[in-house]
């Protein structure tokens, strides 16, 4: 006989609006945002944490949110892709970039590269080729050679902006 799960309270500030949601303790918090929030820009791509495409920021920090419990992330600031498009709908600095440069083919990696590529250029806003590559590490794309994607990034810290 199966027993229902114990739902837990959680509270979360995502793309600066406050939620407070009930959870099943094993619920991802990638699931959350998809199913829950409805903010489907941010991919579930390969379920074992190596791609990359369910990349968010979590306090300001680059995280694949398949790795992370809904309830551990209790209280925290999470921003989504969706979170990065500013009033009007205007393209942020970073997808602007990625735009500009053909950074993307079929789209699937774009968010989680944009969602690592901020806190990369929040704490190094000159970065070198090498630092870009290695700072995009964790994130796969199987379409573009991350040529593209790395000149967007490049692009950002020549012209001095912030993401």
């Amino acid at each position: 006989m199966s027993h229902p799960a114990a739902l837990h309270t959680v509270t979360l500030d995502v793309n600066g609006t406050h939620k407070t949601i009930a959870v099943e303790a094993r619920r991802l918090l990638v699931h959350l945002i998809r199913e829950e929030l409805g903010l489907t820009g941010t991919h579930v791509g390969c379920d074992t944490s190596q791609c990359g495409a369910c990349t968010v920021e979590i306090d300001g920090h680059a995280v694949k949110s398949c790795t992370v419990l809904a309830v551990m992330a209790d209280g925290a600031s999470i921003t989504t892709i969706e979170g990065l498009t500013g009033i009007g709908a205007e393209l942020s600095p970073i997808q602007a970039a990625f735009h500009e440069h053909h950074a993307l083919q079929c789209g699937f990696c774009t968010p989680g590269m944009a969602m690592s590529a901020r806190p990369l250029l929040k704490d190094n806003p000159d970065p070198c080729e090498h630092e870009i590559r290695h700072g995009l590490a964790g994130n796969i794309c199987r379409c573009t050679g991350y040529h593209n994607i790395v000149r967007a990034v490049e692009s950002l810290a020549s012209k001095g902006h912030q993401p």
